[in-house]
């Protein structure tokens, strides 16, 4: 293979066989369940880069089923992520991801910078409950439960928070171990058709692990909770800031 045909083929590893295909990325009857919590400022302070801003001590603690998804397959995913605002604007700042699936947690890590760590996510219904799991290994590290479709949900203020920008930190490493990308990334997701929405009672547990510290931003208060299915596009980024360019 000559360089040329290197530098016309080459946009994921392997050279010959990426991992995942070119985007974009749709996703269709994309399931949520979404428990918002208060923390403690001082713990989001710890994780939370510049030159993002926090704005209240919370976090949501997402579950997400995707059942049909462009290249990636059939995979669940679950995490953590933190209100923010970046030059005048609301967002959210993903800052942890476990999900089921090497191909996504591959191209979710190469092209935006998502922190994504492979470990065994879950949401599904159990008779009027719904349920989401996280293990890491044979560890249970998460569960969140919530009353399944007891109340509409406002679809107003869930498409103007699907609209919202997020942010990540996408670091990739020199072949000496140094950081040789460090940015802060912004995406969108764009083509929303909101299916259904749904609120209830709902509880959140949360356990340490050395390696999965979900755990580490603990929850002092679940808030709300929200359950809802939704088709939409996950477009690619741009970098907002470069914390390796000279000051």
């Amino acid at each position: 293979m000559d360089i040329a045909t290197v530098k016309a083929t080459a946009f994921a590893m392997p050279l010959t066989s990426p991992a995942f295909p070119r985007g974009p990325y749709r996703f269709v009857n994309r399931e949520y369940l979404i428990i918002t919590y208060e923390t403690d400022m001082d713990a989001l302070r710890a994780v939370v880069p510049e030159p993002l801003e926090l704005t209240v001590p919370h976090v949501k603690y997402e579950f997400i089923k995707m059942p049909d998804s462009t290249g990636f397959g059939d995979y669940c995913e679950s995490g953590q992520v933190i209100p923010v605002r970046y030059d005048g604007r609301d967002g959210g700042y993903v800052h942890s991801m476990y999900l089921n699936d090497h191909p996504p947690i591959a191209g979710g890590r190469e092209i935006w910078g998502f922190p994504k760590k492979l470990a065994q996510p879950t949401l599904h219904v159990d008779i009027d409950t719904l349920i989401g799991t996280l293990d890491y290994g044979p560890v249970r590290i998460a569960t969140a439960t919530m009353g399944f479709k007891h109340n509409r949900a406002e679809y107003a203020a869930l498409e103007k928070s699907l609209a919202a920008p997020n942010y990540l930190v996408k670091i990739i490493p020199h072949v000496d171990g140094s950081a040789r990308i460090c940015e802060l990334v912004r995406y969108y997701t764009t083509e929303v058709n909101l299916k259904g929405a749904w609120t209830g009672p709902a509880s959140l547990d949360l356990h340490p692990h050395a390696l999965a510290p979900v755990a580490d931003l603990p929850v002092r208060k679940v808030i709300s909770a929200l359950h809802f299915v939704v088709d939409l596009t996950l477009d690619l980024g741009e970098v907002v800031h470069d914390y390796l360019a000279p000051v």
